[in-house]
């Protein structure tokens, strides 16, 4: 391979007047995104409409917003440099994902949906009490701004390794941004904004893929040399836990890592119960698992194009780079900087996923600190648990039902935690005629049949 790259030259491309346009207007469109919003619900002051969307999102930006939100500056740089290194047995996340999409839409989802609160917590208070909701909102709120400050971080990082602008500049200006839409638009604009970004990211990935790969020769030439040098790997069932990625570490790991994002994540839970049926939160639940692995698949690609595109001389060991987490921005800058506009449009990729986790991650946070403290404090009520007898069936996962439905009365009885099945099967719990509740728009509550899709 030979051409006017970096590990030849040992001078870095820089970014063009097109591009720094082209990735300006990411901002712009997104906080245009947000202005709209609240400009058209600016009469509509329901917590149900800012929070949920009014629950009568499309399953398609829900779905959308699902497979970007966890999909951040985080994947796009850090997946590839991971192939890059370690190779491709990373891709088992993929089973993970799947795994936990579907533990997901039946198994945390009905539970969820049904129980009909903003705030997922509500059930720790319907179970426990209010302590034990208090501390796990805290613990989330905690997680969730340390999780932020790392993708806005990232991003920033490799803007700053590709421009020499300031860090701290960058960091301030995207953040400042991602709050102004999301503050303005609530939940609306955080669907449709991250479907837009979900959308940048897949174009900036596949140009990034597309012109990584002509560079070297090919997909096929690229896959080649990987393998030649053992990045490429898929059977790794070693049990040793000082193996890096395994089967069961990627695999069965991710799908309890997964499990955890999608399953009980307020940032997850809040978009999945924001459409008007539990059939359709499914529904986008499922349809946000192909957008994960689109993603992935792509990630892992750009990683092995970019391992075969560096084989000659590596970027670290070279001096041009200090960390595997610059080797993307380098090389978009070394295949995608010689057309105008199109590495401006990788970096507005890379900016996109982080735009998409932070604006989720604030408005979940908005959400919780509404109804976890500033209700929990205003209505002592919020005090008490319910008793676990008269608690309502469509509230829990039967997940020895389901998973063990030959279990002896013996064994379940202790699993049950005081809450009474008998005649479960019975209970319209998933009937396929399910009765669903969503906002009328004044405030009340109206029953609904599950319409067809």
């Amino acid at each position: 391979m030979t051409g006017d790259y970096s590990i030849y030259t040992g001078d870095k491309r820089t970014l063009g007047i097109l591009d720094y346009i082209l990735f300006s207007l990411l901002f712009v469109a997104s906080a245009a995104i947000g202005f709209y919003h609240a400009y058209r619900d600016r009469k509509n002051t329901n917590v149900d409409n800012f929070h949920l969307g009014g629950r009568k999102m499309h399953p398609l930006p829900v779905s959308l917003s699902l497979a970007a939100t966890f999909m951040s500056a985080l994947t796009i740089l850090g997946t590839p440099a991971e192939v890059y290194t370690f190779g491709t047995m990373f891709y088992w996340i993929v089973l993970g994902m799947f795994i936990a999409t579907a533990g997901t839409a039946h198994v945390f989802l009905p539970v969820f949906y049904h129980m009909n609160k903003i705030s997922c917590f509500g059930y720790l208070q319907l179970r426990f009490g209010n302590m034990t909701r208090l501390l796990a909102s805290f613990l989330f709120l905690l997680q969730t701004l340390l999780y932020m400050g790392f993708v806005l971080y990232a991003p920033s990082l490799a803007f700053q390794a590709v421009t020499g602008l300031s860090l701290w500049g960058s960091m301030i200006g995207v953040a400042s941004v991602c709050t102004l839409y999301t503050m303005l638009g609530g939940m609306k604009t955080v669907l449709w904004t991250d479907s837009l970004q979900f959308v940048i990211m897949i174009i900036g990935l596949l140009a990034l893929l597309i012109e990584g790969s002509n560079a070297t020769g090919g997909i096929a030439k690229a896959w080649e040399i990987a393998k030649e040098q053992g990045r490429i790997e898929f059977t790794n069932i070693s049990v040793d836990p000082r193996t890096r990625h395994t089967v069961w570490s990627v695999g069965i790991g991710g799908a309890m890592f997964w499990t955890y994002l999608y399953g009980i994540n307020q940032a997850q839970v809040q978009r999945e119960c924001s459409l008007p049926t539990l059939r359709r939160s499914q529904l986008a639940v499922w349809l946000n698992f192909l957008g994960l692995l689109l993603i992935n698949t792509l990630v892992c690609l750009i990683g092995v194009v970019m391992y075969a595109f560096y084989s000659d001389c590596d970027p670290v060991k070279f001096k041009l780079v200090d960390k595997t987490d610059q080797l993307v921005p380098l090389m978009v800058l070394d295949v995608l900087g010689t057309i105008p506009g199109l590495a401006g449009i990788f970096m507005a990729c890379v900016f996109s996923g982080s735009l998409s986790s932070i604006s989720s991650g604030l408005n979940a946070m908005s959400a919780v600190i509404l109804e976890d403290y500033i209700k929990c404090f205003c209505f002592k009520s919020l005090t008490g648990h319910t008793n676990p007898k008269t608690i309502n069936k469509k509230l829990m996962s039967p997940l020895f039902y389901m998973l063990c439905p030959c279990l002896p009365d013996k064994m379940r009885n202790p699993l049950r935690f005081g809450v009474d099945y008998e005649n479960y099967e019975k209970t319209d719990v998933y009937n396929e005629k399910e009765r669903t509740m969503r906002s009328t728009g004044n405030g009340n509550m109206a029953y609904i049949e599950d319409s067809p899709l």
